[in-house]
């Protein structure tokens, strides 16, 4: 399929979003956060873990690359901004330009979130605000986030991974929450629905899981305006169905 009709993009970009992008992809409220605490998996470049510390918030970020060192990941960043930005040139048509006002503003919106990335990354990583982990593997304990919140990898990338992959991952999540798992969005870099969501959403179901996919208002890519939220409660306590 040639470029004018998906983001075809040859790797999973480090590029992330804003915290008020989260709050709005996700639905959230401040008062969701206070209930913490959150976990971002994967977060990539977002500064939604840097803008919530900032706002008192107890929110961790993960991440694959997060064993990279700054300059590494500020390389690998800027890179993927410049691509983004040729990518959303050829694909415009895929997009609902309403929520950023046009492509210029939507790119500030992508290097705005970089740069609070970059400028959290370091005392973040010390401190470990800042993890590397990488999906259907986590390295925390059972139910130690109230939210895990999912943006822009699993479905996104669904013909990279596999059903099981992306069901693994899920359960994953799941394990290391205590309330809610979000996931957005749930269509690919084809601007199609995930194929095999019918099946994710049955092996979930069956480790005890309760999954509701719910509209969201935030809708970019045209046809991603629903996302997928899981109660592990029974999963977590023991009672599958």
């Amino acid at each position: 399929m040639n470029t004018t009709s998906r983001m075809d993009l040859k790797e999973v970009a480090f590029i992330g979003r804003t915290y008020s992008e989260y709050m709005d992809i996700f639905g959230l409220n401040e008062q969701a956060l206070l209930n913490g605490p959150v976990l971002d998996c994967p977060a990539g470049a977002s500064s939604f873990t840097a803008e919530a510390k900032k706002k008192g918030f107890d929110v961790t970020a993960c991440d694959i690359l997060y064993d990279l060192p700054a300059a590494k990941l500020e390389a690998m960043g800027r890179q993927a901004l410049a691509i983004i930005e040729q990518k959303m040139e050829e694909t415009a048509h895929l997009f609902n330009w309403g929520y950023y006002g046009d492509r210029k503003r939507h790119m500030g919106h992508r290097a705005g979130a970089f740069e609070l990335f970059m400028a959290d990354y370091p005392a973040g990583r010390t401190s470990g605000r800042y993890i590397c982990a990488a999906l259907p593997r986590l390295p925390f304990k059972d139910r130690s986030f109230e939210l895990v919140l999912s943006s822009h990898f699993l479905f996104l990338y669904g013909d990279r991974f596999s059903p099981m992959f992306h069901a693994g991952s899920l359960k994953e999540m799941a394990r290391v929450c205590r309330n809610e798992v979000r996931v957005y969005p749930l269509l690919g870099l084809n601007a199609k629905p995930y194929p095999h969501m019918q099946q994710v959403l049955d092996m979930a179901r069956r480790d005890g899981m309760r999954a509701e996919i719910r509209a969201t208002r935030f809708e970019f890519f045209k046809g991603a305006d629903k996302l997928l939220i899981l109660n592990p409660a029974k999963y977590n306590a023991g009672e599958k169905e």
